[in-house]
């Protein structure tokens, strides 16, 4: 069994009970047979979650019982990782957008950044045209900014696990970049 990543007393605090009973409830109405999006939305009709915490719960339960790893969603794994650097938002969203600055930090990956908006977000299809980034640029103050890349549609927690490697050291090379 997989433990949930928000705690038992901040899941009772926003939906009103703990994580034991959610589950207990979802196994009494029959929740093992059904889909996920079936489950969140009975969570959400039934018992007045909002679409976010229907979410939650529903994945939290799904992991509980087995029917889906840490990392797994609907259409395959995904990973995510953050860097925060000493350069303002611009500086690092060019370091992304600027097809020769990339180059320098994440190598000759052919990749396809189908939307773009300065200075807070991309989406990218990956070089090997089967995964996506999303990529989160955040505004810290005047020369700080965070960057999280999130990777999805990979095909497994080995995958997962490349990809975090891969991705904490395309960002240390990123941060070095930008640092002379």
């Amino acid at each position: 069994m997989t433990k949930p990543t928000i705690s038992d007393s901040a899941v009772h605090a926003k939906t009103g009970r703990r994580w034991d009973e959610w589950f207990n409830l979802l196994d009494s109405e029959g929740a093992a047979a059904l889909a996920h999006r079936e489950i969140a939305i009975r969570l959400r009709k039934r018992h007045g979650l909002s679409g976010w915490w229907s979410q939650m719960v529903t994945v939290a339960y799904e992991q509980a019982r087995g029917r889906r790893e840490v990392h797994q969603t609907s259409r395959g794994y995904q990973v995510g990782v953050s860097k925060t650097l000493p350069v303002s938002v611009d500086v690092l969203f060019t370091a992304w957008e600027d097809a020769a600055s990339r180059q320098r930090w994440l190598g000759d990956e052919p990749i396809t950044i189908r939307r773009a908006t300065r200075p807070k977000s991309m989406r990218i299809t990956w070089s090997d045209d089967q995964t996506n980034l999303d990529v989160s640029f955040w505004d810290k103050g005047p020369a700080k900014s965070t960057v999280q890349v999130q990777h999805s549609k990979l095909a497994d927690r080995n995958e997962v696990e490349a990809r975090r490697t891969f991705w904490r050291a395309a960002l240390a090379r990123l941060a070095s970049q930008l640092a002379s």
